[in-house]
């Protein structure tokens, strides 16, 4: 169901911005958020900035708030939890439900379900503990790639080309206290689809010279290049489109989200991941995707606002 379009900033009441919270991408969150605070004010939206550093609930308390911009990024904002709390509020909010954003937060679980549905995302293994890591071998060879399964912004993750960059990637992904697991390797271009309430967006490439997309190159670096448009000819980008799409609706996710694919060197879409409360700083994704669509920040966020009220 599409949202409701609306022309006056007071037709959304009083929204509160709520960003921060205690996941490991809470500095990210914080200048996410501010951007969509001031963005909003820019709008005439009466908008409250909300820094989340413990409980929601004691977040939100003694205040009517009559809607909420979720920005909160990882674990405590992105994975249903802050969902949870707004239902039982009733109060609305920007983004996906309590199943979809809990589903999603979980990158090994989206990966079940769209295997589940035959879209192709790379094969992996369940890395438990130093047992596990001769049959992840046998099964992926090398090189792999180690994720923690509940972490986002690349925080955590590690390239292993040999046996001990494996366990070492191992020990590094688990500090984060949540499922690991070794992807294989995709050799090929990487692509990011922005969906807007339904709609895809502009595909943008991403070119790196670190060794992979990480956090370092997503936040920090001046050498990372986005290409947008990316160069697939018309057809191909329809069709990576038309599949972020259908990876959204497999798992639910409404609203907006950022869906990551891979194109590998045999020409094979590879779904990689999705975001339910991508980032929104002047190094994402999603904004550049909108401005090559002819939307401004303003407009962006304008129109993800409107999401919380369909």
């Amino acid at each position: 169901m599409k949202a409701l379009e609306l022309n006056k900033p007071e037709q959304f009441g009083r929204v509160a911005v709520m960003m921060g919270g205690s996941a490991a991408e809470r500095e990210v969150s914080l200048r996410s958020g501010a951007a969509v605070y001031e963005a909003l004010k820019r709008k005439g939206v009466d908008a409250i900035a909300i820094d989340v550093t413990g409980s929601p609930i004691e977040a939100l308390a003694g205040q009517k708030f009559d809607r909420v911009f979720n920005i909160i990024h990882g674990r405590g904002g992105e994975d249903g939890v802050l969902q949870g709390v707004l239902e039982v509020l009733d109060i609305p909010y920007t983004g996906s439900g309590v199943m979809a954003s809990a589903l999603t937060m979980d990158k090994l679980r989206t990966k079940l379900c769209w295997q589940g549905y035959g879209l192709v995302t790379p094969k992996w293994c369940l890395l438990i503990d130093e047992s596990d890591l001769d049959g992840c071998i046998e099964k992926l060879g090398f090189p792999v790639i180690v994720k923690p399964a509940q972490e986002g912004s690349s925080i955590g993750m590690s390239k292993a080309s040999n046996r001990d960059e494996l366990l070492a990637a191992l020990s590094v992904a688990a500090k984060y206290r949540c499922d690991v697991y070794a992807e294989a390797w995709v050799t090929g271009k990487e692509y990011t689809v922005a969906v807007l309430d339904g709609e895809a967006l502009p595909v943008i490439r991403l070119e790196t010279p670190n060794t992979f997309y990480d956090y370092e190159a997503k936040y920090q670096a001046t050498t990372t290049q986005y290409h947008c448009p990316c160069g697939l000819s018309q057809d191909q980008e329809l069709f990576i489109r038309d599949l972020a799409v259908t990876a959204c609706k497999v798992v639910g996710v409404k609203g907006w989200g950022r869906v990551d694919v891979f194109i590998d060197d045999l020409g094979q879409y590879q779904l990689i991941e999705v975001n339910t409360v991508p980032g929104m700083t002047d190094h994402s994704l999603v904004p550049m995707a909108a401005r090559q669509a002819g939307m401004d920040f303003e407009e962006l966020v304008w129109r993800i606002l409107e999401t919380s009220c369909g």
